[in-house]
């Protein structure tokens, strides 16, 4: 499995990086002193993130079994944060042992610590990549070992875009991977909203880290969908996109949307 070479000294620990953030939210331990204090002052700013955090990745794994389920059997996950158990490769293979995932994250921490825990049997890959620069993304080796862009493929945009500002035009960033899949394929995607809830406090502390956070309202969220079907229900709040277990109190505050759309032509 190709691998990129990750120094520690690569590692920027003086400002938060969302993946980091995510990982300390999660309760996961792959974080600094950085990490925390900005979660802990996100947590403060908005109380219902570490709700909302759990959510999203529930709607992943859904997200994940449902388009197994349809057929699907290579993801391209970008953005994919540090890995928390179930990863998506252990929650596709368990459906499917034959699905191939390629991870991509831009931080070498992510690529350090993934790298660390993938299978070794030529399925799974992690690769240091941008979402900013797709084109990168789609030629990287790393990605084409895993990956047959002439075969289906599940793109997974997850908790991502929110951190692309719209002079980095995120909408021709997802334009470019659509154009890169054949028919058959399908975008998984969620984005943070400020629809609920006053979110400038929040906004704030990811301006103090190396990724702003761009809130997006529905309307914007399922521009995103251009060129593909949303299947039902549609761009939804998270805890109620498909549950498979009765949503928790207060579910209708969390701040992300999400959804899955094909590609039929």
């Amino acid at each position: 499995m190709p691998q990129d070479s990750v120094q520690a000294a690569n590692i920027d620990t003086s400002k938060p990086h969302p993946a980091r953030i995510y990982d300390y939210l999660l309760g996961g331990k792959d974080n600094y002193e950085v990490d925390q204090r900005a979660a802990d002052e996100l947590a403060a700013a908005a109380p219902e993130v570490r709700m909302g955090v759990r959510a999203n990745r529930a709607f992943l794994h859904r997200a994940v079994r449902h388009v197994v389920s349809n057929g699907i059997r290579q993801i391209l996950d970008i953005g994919t944060g540090l890995p928390t158990s179930p990863n998506v490769h252990e929650v596709a293979q368990a459906a499917a042992p034959d699905v191939r995932v390629a991870y991509v994250d831009n931080d070498p921490i992510v690529a350090a610590h993934g790298n660390a825990l993938l299978s070794r049997s030529g399925t799974t890959s992690i690769v240091l990549g941008d979402l900013r620069d797709p084109h990168a993304v789609l030629g990287h080796p790393g990605v084409r070992d895993i990956i047959d862009f002439d075969r289906p493929v599940a793109v997974l945009l997850v908790a991502v875009l929110h951190f692309l500002t719209d002079a980095e035009r995120p909408a021709e960033v997802v334009a470019t991977l659509r154009d890169a899949l054949p028919a058959g394929s399908c975008l998984v995607l969620s984005h943070a909203t400020g629809d609920f809830a006053d979110r400038r406090a929040a906004q704030a502390v990811y301006n103090k880290a190396s990724a702003s956070l761009n809130l997006r309202s529905r309307a914007e969220v399922e521009r995103f969908f251009d060129g593909f079907e949303l299947i039902e229900p549609g761009v939804a709040q998270v805890p109620f996109w498909r549950p498979d277990t009765t949503p928790p109190p207060r579910s209708e505050e969390i701040g992300f949307y999400g959804g899955v759309a094909f590609k039929t032509a």
